[in-house]
């Protein structure tokens, strides 16, 4: 059965195939997108109306998320830099991760060689969901983690030492700006913006590398069964779906849970639904199996 085409099953077959994959999966991919955030009551960015419907100022500046998520305001303007950052940052940490991430989770727990994470999304949610820190590949970095601006030596600093005060009627950052512990200059987010040369990829080449390991382990194991269980993740930015569509390739099977684009390739099962709420219907089956 295919995600795309006149082919595609119906919702609730869909949902019960993939229930029946994940009861069966001896490793289970988690790979996420946006989406999967949208669905804990962060903002949708998809398109500029959707981006300036949560920052207006931003409509009067005629900036929209591409403009905004370019290292260059960190040398040109920091005050709107951090302003962006700062207040992403704080909603974050103010949002709490939908029940689809438990629903997950428990998942994980349940193959016999557990779960690992691939995400674009930098805000930390998997881990304060409860996922292992060390299964959790974030691809595009993470606001809790900052770097020195000119890249004094310093490494990587966790984000949570510093408090963004933002005005939120210009999203302009106030003084004192995040600074760098080694040198006392400008901090700037741990994460890969567009035009970014400069982002410190490290700490996500070392996920990197567990999850090779761990998909290396997973796959030598006897009748190895890995399901990639995609959530949220669309096609302008497409990493997670690339992803995903590497990994059926190479023999998992896929299961694409997206309300507008649940196509895939042949074996793909597509969920046209949002995360949280395919997600929990998944669950219920498992529970009810």
């Amino acid at each position: 059965m295919t995600g795309s085409g006149p082919d595609r099953p119906e919702p609730d077959v869909a949902v019960a195939e993939a229930a029946e994959l994940v009861r069966e999966a001896t490793a289970l991919v988690v790979t996420a997108g946006a989406g999967m955030g949208v669905d804990s009551g962060l903002p949708d960015f998809r398109g500029p109306e959707g981006f300036w419907n949560a920052y207006p100022a931003y409509r009067h500046l005629g900036l929209g998320f591409q403009d905004l998520a370019n290292p260059v305001w960190f040398e040109s303007d920091p005050a709107l830099a951090w302003g962006f950052y700062g207040h992403r940052m704080e909603l974050y940490r103010r949002t709490e991760p939908h029940e689809g991430f438990a629903a997950l989770s428990r998942w994980g727990r349940a193959a016999p060689g557990g779960a690992f994470v691939f995400t674009s999304n930098v805000d930390g949610h998997f881990g304060r969901a409860g996922f292992d820190p060390e299964r959790v590949v974030e691809c595009h970095g993470s606001l809790e983690w900052a770097q020195c601006l000119r890249s004094c030596g310093a490494g990587l600093f966790a984000a949570d030492r510093y408090r963004v005060e933002v005005d939120p009627t210009t999203f302009r950052a106030g003084e004192p700006l995040p600074a760098c512990p080694g040198c006392g200059g400008l901090a700037r987010p741990n994460v890969l913006m567009f035009g970014d040369w400069d982002w410190d990829a490290s700490r996500t080449a070392g996920q990197e590398r567990r999850l090779r390991e761990w998909l290396g382990r997973a796959a030598a194991g006897p009748k190895p069964r890995i399901v990639v269980v995609e959530c949220g993740a669309g096609t302008a930015v497409p990493t997670v779906r690339l992803f995903g569509e590497q990994m059926l390739r190479a023999g998992a099977r896929l299961v694409r849970i997206n309300l507008r684009e649940p196509h895939g390739p042949s074996g793909t099962i597509g969920v046209a639904a949002g995360a949280r709420d395919a997600l929990l219907r998944i669950d219920e089956l498992l529970g009810a199996g």
